[in-house]
């Protein structure tokens, strides 16, 4: 092995990623616009929700719920009448249309019990589960408080005092953005080094390589260091200047350390990369095994849903996976600010994941090549 050798074959892959547009595209895509679309776009949380409400009623107590919907989580209500609301939930104009009927101040006075019709656009699946118990609570209090003529503050029997640790502010966009660097980490170290060895097959340029002084072992690591370097430098700048600048998302932890622990991460998912790229025979290929590995890779990994609330079997089957450590690594630096004694074991894990499939990947690049000699 000559590092001279790795070196100047690495920067070869640099250049060849260059002359490549489309791949330069998806990694500035990755690790700009799709970090802010992340973080600003989570479709859970109930945002500028579309409603309006038939208001047969005319007195102070429907003025009064008319009134309770504002910004952020409603648009100011629409008010129309009873004909125009099928119309409109059937155009998709409104999310959830409020009829209050006639008569609803005089039965709420008199001790009845009537009845407000909240017709809800289910195809909106999580805005309708989330704003239905949020029209529900806005309007049971508006009326109670207006039944009693003022607003009672109930008094509990036990005094819960909230403390939310690393997300004070329970903002989702400050979970949805790392979260998205993660996994675009993932994503492009897979991507850039199996299309690094589908684009050499694609091209002939691989035979050019096989007649040169240069091992399998030399031609692979190349373009690993290449493709992890790449990766890293786009990571760095999105948790700096996107997450940490445009999207003001504190990091609490070290982002040198984060970086350290990203590469360990890039030497298991490159070589994953290598050994998928030997497998796929074309660049739709790899796409669809990148479907088949990458989909159970980010959702089982714990970055979705907490490995607490998995299988058991799911859970320990995953701790043979890179990203299942990788996500527990960059949770504990970036958002609770641990340090290396807290998050060694990641480190342990990610090396000894990496060694073995860097030493499988290896073995099978080895043996497609000989094929082709």
């Amino acid at each position: 092995m000559r590092v001279a050798n790795i070196f100047n074959l690495g920067v070869k892959e640099l250049r060849s990623l260059g002359r490549d547009p489309t791949m330069l595209l998806l990694i500035v895509y990755a690790f700009t616009l799709a970090i802010y679309a992340a973080a600003t776009a989570m479709p859970e949380a109930l945002n500028k929700a579309a409603i309006a409400i038939v208001d047969e009623d005319r007195s102070p107590l429907s003025a009064r719920i008319v009134d309770a919907f504002y910004p952020p989580y409603f648009i100011t209500p629409s008010l129309i009448d009873q004909a125009e609301m099928d119309a409109r939930m059937d155009s998709g104009l409104d999310t959830f249309a409020l009829d209050i009927p006639p008569n609803f101040q005089r039965d709420v006075l008199a001790g009845r019990i009537p009845v407000i019709q909240l017709n809800v656009d289910a195809t909106r699946m999580t805005q309708a589960f989330t704003g239905s118990s949020y029209i529900q609570s806005i309007v049971t209090g508006e009326v109670t408080s207006f039944a009693r003529r003022y607003r009672a503050d109930t008094e509990l029997p036990v005094d819960l005092e909230l403390r939310a640790r690393f997300n004070p502010e329970l903002n989702k966009s400050w979970f949805g953005s790392v979260m998205e660097v993660i996994n675009n980490v993932t994503l492009l170290s897979i991507v850039l080094t199996g299309a690094a060895l589908i684009r050499e097959r694609e091209h002939g340029t691989i035979e050019h390589l096989l007649v040169m002084p240069v091992t399998p072992f030399e031609i692979m690591t190349a373009k690993l260091w290449a493709m992890a370097l790449v990766v890293l430098t786009a990571c760095a700048f999105s948790l700096i200047f996107v997450v940490e600048g445009f999207l003001s998302v504190p990091i609490e932890g070290s982002i040198a350390l984060f970086l350290v622990g990203a590469l360990f991460h890039l030497f298991a998912t490159t070589s994953m990369g290598i050994f998928l790229g030997t497998i796929a025979r074309s660049m739709p290929q790899f796409g669809l095994l990148i479907i088949l590995i990458l989909v159970p890779l980010e959702m089982l990994s714990g970055g979705t849903t907490p490995r607490e609330s998995m299988p058991d079997t799911v859970r320990y089957l995953m701790l043979a996976a890179p990203t299942t450590h990788f996500v527990m690594l960059a949770q504990a630096i970036l958002y609770r600010g641990a340090g290396f004694s807290v998050v060694w074991p990641q480190f342990l894990a990610l090396a000894l994941i990496g060694s073995a499939l860097f030493s499988y990947a290896l073995a099978r690049f080895r043996s497609t090549i000989s094929t082709m000699t």
